[in-house]
């Protein structure tokens, strides 16, 4: 299941002003086209590559606990653990206690660790358990590595200059070649 997102980034990994000047963009008459590009184009990269690129919350929603005791973060980089609950066949939630958990942050993706001795088993069978994370470089545009933030730019021009013109996957080549070392797969 996927990482549903729960808090949203408080700033854009690129500022108006950085994406008008990319652009060449030099009056106010389309701010509020380019911002909402700037957004569509963080969104893009964030799908793209299962990164957030500035921290933002995600709820992770499971079924049971995993054999191996071991949930891998649907989105990278993993930064915290912020809750975990359980909820009763009524759909009560009980939190857990954090402890009862240990983060890999440093893997791709990063994987949160539980003991199973610790946790108590969810009484409603779907969806009955939740998970709460934080992700993401850091809050503001400079903790994004370089080559991210530039595929951005490339796709707010695309997106500027081609307005009538959709590819099959929304990326134009320079993009996905930007993007490729950052995606994280699943096996």
């Amino acid at each position: 299941m996927p990482a549903i997102q729960i808090e949203e980034p408080a700033t854009e990994p690129l500022t108006l002003n950085e994406a008008k000047a990319f652009l060449r963009v030099e009056h106010d008459a389309e701010d509020e086209l380019i911002a909402s590009l700037v957004k569509a184009a963080r969104v893009a990269v964030e799908t793209a590559t299962r990164r957030a690129m500035i921290t933002q919350g995600y709820r992770i929603v499971l079924d049971a606990w995993p054999a191996g005791d071991r949930i891998p973060s649907r989105v990278s980089p993993l930064r915290a653990l912020t809750g975990a609950r359980v909820r009763a066949g009524n759909g009560a939630g009980t939190d857990l206690d954090l402890a009862s958990f240990t983060l890999d942050t440093a893997s791709s993706p990063g994987v949160i660790h539980f003991d199973r001795g610790l946790v108590a088993e969810p009484g409603q069978p779907i969806a009955g358990i939740e998970i709460e994370i934080t992700a993401g470089y850091g809050e503001d545009g400079l903790s994004v590595p370089e080559p991210l933030r530039q595929a951005m730019r490339l796709l707010i021009a695309h997106y500027y200059e081609h307005r009538d013109r959709v590819e099959k996957d929304g990326l134009p080549d320079a993009v996905r070649a930007l993007l490729a070392p950052y995606r994280v797969v699943s096996l």
